[in-house]
């Protein structure tokens, strides 16, 4: 079982500018880029490259608490019952990567900490 999130480098680097400018921890902006990407209902390819020049998080540290949930909406997603090792890391960077990019959209379209809130709240 893999315990190990990996993500690509422009995953780290849009995460880090996140942070930086909102303040938010990285796990919790990695929440709500799969939250964004699970809004979307267009098939995701599992991501089984081993990216190298990103960030390396804990399992727990990603989901939290919140681990069986991100495995219901994930798995309900993929629309088959996934193996442990299908849904962390591979679909779950699959909607980390579709989901950050996402996320940096809403951050540039919102302009600032606020409304960029605001826009994830509704």
């Amino acid at each position: 079982m893999n315990f190990t999130l990996k993500t690509s480098k422009y995953a780290k680097e849009i995460l880090t500018q996140l942070h930086a400018s909102t303040g938010i921890t990285p796990n919790i902006l990695i929440r709500y880029a799969v939250a964004l990407s699970l809004r979307n209902t267009t098939q995701i390819v599992p991501v089984t490259k081993d990216f190298t020049d990103g960030l390396v998080l804990n399992r727990s540290t990603v989901t939290g608490e919140y681990d069986y949930a991100f495995r219901a909406m994930i798995t309900q997603a993929a629309g088959r019952e996934l193996t442990d090792e299908e849904f962390f890391p591979a679909y779950f960077n699959a909607h980390l990567e579709r989901g950050i990019r996402l996320l940096a959209s809403e951050y540039k379209t919102a302009g600032n900490y606020e409304k960029f809130i605001r826009n994830l709240l509704s």
